[in-house]
Formats: structure tokens, C-alpha cells, sequence
């Protein structure tokens, strides 16, 4: 029986030029803190993996790629400015993570961890109770 995480998905960004399909690895999603990630989208990130394999493009012509560090990159929409995707450079990495807000259905995600927390700003503060990971111990787990 297929789990509500291993239905296909679909998304796409403000203007529909990028929209995509895929299944999400499980149904938790993570918000990242780091000054990067707010940089990028002028707030904590939210977003859950895809499962890679799964993931097709019925649209991705105005789909763009912008190197953000020396192992990431994002993916954006040129047109509409959407931003839609994560991504490790290494290819064997198979990772593609997901805004969560280009989603078409996020009525069933549960958050499951805040990331980065080091680098949240003092403006705003944690309303739930969800485990929170540094940095370093972020970086440390993926080791």
C-alpha cells in the first residue's frame, strides 16, 4: 500500500514555466536557519527530499541553477523568480531537496527538525517543540 509520502507530487513555481512531479522521501519537513538559506528566500527555508529517481519535469525551461557554495546549488525560475530547489553539486549524491511552498499538496507534512539554529537571527523565535540541530552538529550527522 502506498503511503501518503510515496504518492506523486506535483509543483511548481509562481508562473507555472517550471513544474515538476515526484514522490517526497517521507512526509517531515526541515527549516533551515542558516544566512544563507534566509538570504535566498528572506526567511527560514522549508522543504522535504525528493525521491530523486522519481522526480520528472513536465516544464523546465525557465528552470535555473545558481552555484550558492562549494557543494550546493539552487534552483530557481528566471521568470518568476521562484525559488524551488536544493541541490549537492556532487551527482552522485542523488539529493534534491524541495521548497516546500512549490508544492501543489503540503496538507499532510509534519515539521521534524529545525537546522542551522545557529544562525537563526533574534527577530523571531521557535513556536514548536521540534528537535533543533547547530551547524555543526548538522554537518557532523551527514559526515
Amino acid at each position: 500500500m502506498e503511503t501518503e509520502a510515496q504518492k506523486t507530487r506535483t509543483g511548481s513555481c509562481l508562473c507555472s514555466g517550471v513544474q515538476f512531479e515526484g514522490r517526497l522521501k517521507d512526509n517531515h519537513v526541515e527549516a533551515c536557519h542558516c544566512s544563507m538559506c534566509r538570504k535566498w528566500s528572506a526567511g527560514p527555508v522549508i522543504a522535504t527530499p525528493l525521491d530523486f529517481d522519481s522526480v520528472k519535469f513536465k516544464s523546465d525551461s525557465s528552470l535555473a541553477w545558481y552555484k550558492s557554495s562549494e557543494w550546493a546549488e539552487r534552483g530557481f525560475c528566471s521568470q518568476c523568480g521562484s525559488n524551488l530547489f536544493y541541490r549537492l553539486q556532487d551527482p552522485e549524491a542523488k539529493l534534491l531537496i524541495c521548497m516546500v511552498g512549490a508544492l501543489d499538496d503540503d496538507s499532510d507534512l509534519h515539521m521534524e527538525r529545525h537546522i542551522c539554529v545557529d544562525g537563526k537571527p533574534d527577530y523571531y523565535e521557535f513556536a514548536d517543540d521540534t528537535p533543533r540541530l547547530t551547524s555543526e552538529e548538522l554537518f557532523a550527522e551527514s559526515s
